[in-house]
């Protein structure tokens, strides 16, 4: 479960982190307890928030109300935004970079520290990123903190002010069941004190059993994503405008993998599971139309489930009106060549090759 800024930032509080002064709004403010600037963030569980327009600064009671009528209610990843959280702007002198998470390599939390706050972690140097792996039984030890202080070269005066905040991540890591902690930048003031102007908590969906507090959470899921479930169908939002449908995981995983190999964006992924009826089909591609796709890639391997069924939700599904989205499908196993005759001439280009299948798919969204 990816938490919402505003819900990360609450547990930073539990744990001694200090953040900026702030307050979670739906609309309608033009009042603040504390002065300008301040900072307008829409709370939504993806990334890329600022460069969709949900990230302003204001310096006023009608700037801070015109921003609020322009955020709330916008989508952002599919997702629309409900809240904004709006904190005093912390004029700072410097950012740092902390997070702990999982290293799946080497069975152990991984520590890791920067002076290249506020950039994404991938586009930063190696030799900028200070790393300590922590022993799950033993925790963060007083040496590894004295380490991590000298290589950023943290000055006396928030030496300990940052050995806290590496300590309070280090224990919400542990107490919370998360998989991800991270603070983005850690604002280093003028003053010399240190602020979260960001947060970033994941959750291991394995455990919420332990922290029903968290189930109540906005959660992660876009409202297409809910509708899915509904229906009881696997279906996850990405950002690409290539839709994918898939029957089981497995393969499902794969396609988006070898699309991405070959130069395409992997946008909605739905997977079929082992699913041999047709009304379900039918309603997963009226699923998928709704994400409004350049184009739709189908790979199908009939084993339980059969070619022809899935051709014949298909065909359902067309005469529902989706024809407007070009369909590729790559259908092999079980009564595939069934399924290719009833699919000819329908508006899908059905396949045997999933390599010639991609392609064509790729060339329909790049527009060759």
């Amino acid at each position: 479960m990816n938490l919402l800024e505003f819900e990360g930032k609450r547990l930073f509080i539990d744990y001694g982190i200090p953040i900026p002064e702030g307050v979670l709004s739906r609309g309608g403010l033009s009042q603040l307890p504390f002065g300008y600037p301040a900072v307008v963030k829409a709370q939504v569980p993806v990334g890329g928030r600022g460069k969709a327009g949900g990230v302003r600064t204001v310096n006023s009671g009608a700037e801070l109300e015109a921003a609020l009528g322009g955020i709330i209610g916008m989508s952002i990843g599919g997702h629309r935004v409900e809240e904004a959280l709006i904190e005093r702007m912390v004029e700072g002198g410097g950012e740092l970079y902390v997070s702990v998470s999982v290293d799946r390599s080497k069975g152990r939390p991984l520590l890791m520290v920067s002076d290249a706050g506020g950039m994404d972690i991938e586009s930063v140097p190696e030799g900028r990123i200070l790393k300590e792996w922590i022993d799950p039984w033993v925790g963060l030890r007083p040496f590894a903190l004295r380490n991590l202080i000298a290589g950023l070269g943290i000055d006396s005066g928030s030496s300990g002010q940052f050995k806290a905040i590496l300590q309070g991540v280090w224990h919400l890591f542990q107490d919370m069941d998360a998989e991800l902690v991270e603070i983005n930048p850690l604002i280093v003031t003028k003053e010399g004190r240190l602020v979260a102007a960001d947060s970033k908590v994941v959750i291991d969906d394995d455990a919420l059993f332990r922290h029903e507090e968290l189930k109540k959470s906005a959660g992660e899921m876009t409202e297409l994503e809910r509708k899915a479930r509904d229906a009881g169908i696997s279906f996850v939002q990405l950002g690409g405008d290539i839709g994918v449908i898939a029957n089981g995981a497995g393969l499902t995983m794969a396609t988006l993998d070898i699309l991405a190999a070959r130069g395409g964006k992997g946008g909605a992924f739905l997977d079929l599971g082992g699913t041999d009826d047709p009304e379900q089909v039918r309603r997963a591609f009226l699923l998928m139309k709704e994400v409004k796709p350049k184009a739709v890639l189908i790979n199908i391997f009939g084993g339980i489930t059969k070619c022809d069924t899935v051709a014949q939700g298909l065909l359902q599904a067309l005469g529902d009106g989706s024809t407007d989205i070009p369909i590729v499908a790559r259908i092999k196993g079980v009564n595939e060549e069934k399924a290719v005759e009833m699919l000819k001439g329908s508006g899908i280009k059905p396949m045997l090759s999933l390599d010639e299948a991609i392609k064509a798919v790729v060339n329909i969204s790049s527009g060759a």
